[in-house]
């Protein structure tokens, strides 16, 4: 599946979870599927816990996440002492 088909997956609507971004036609939001894939969750886990969700889903979030950090600048959280 090509990288557009994947993102229309995903849905923006300030009247669906506060405009969180989400799995289109579910209210699960990208955020939560990250953090159950980041708490150890597998793909297959996730898929048998709601029904409705095809792999497709989880890869649309992953990379829905990763366009929106591209052109993100992070500072660090802690200073890291020079060695």
């Amino acid at each position: 599946m090509e990288q557009k088909q994947l993102l229309e997956r995903i849905a923006l609507n300030p009247k669906i979870m506060v405009g969180k971004p989400v799995i289109r036609g579910t209210r699960l939001t990208v955020q939560y599927i990250l953090d159950l894939l980041a708490h150890g969750e597998t793909v297959d886990e996730i898929l048998l816990e709601y029904k409705g969700l095809k792999e497709e889903d989880i890869l649309a979030c992953l990379l829905y996440a990763s366009e929106t950090l591209e052109d993100t600048t992070f500072m660090p959280l802690v200073e890291v002492e020079a060695v």
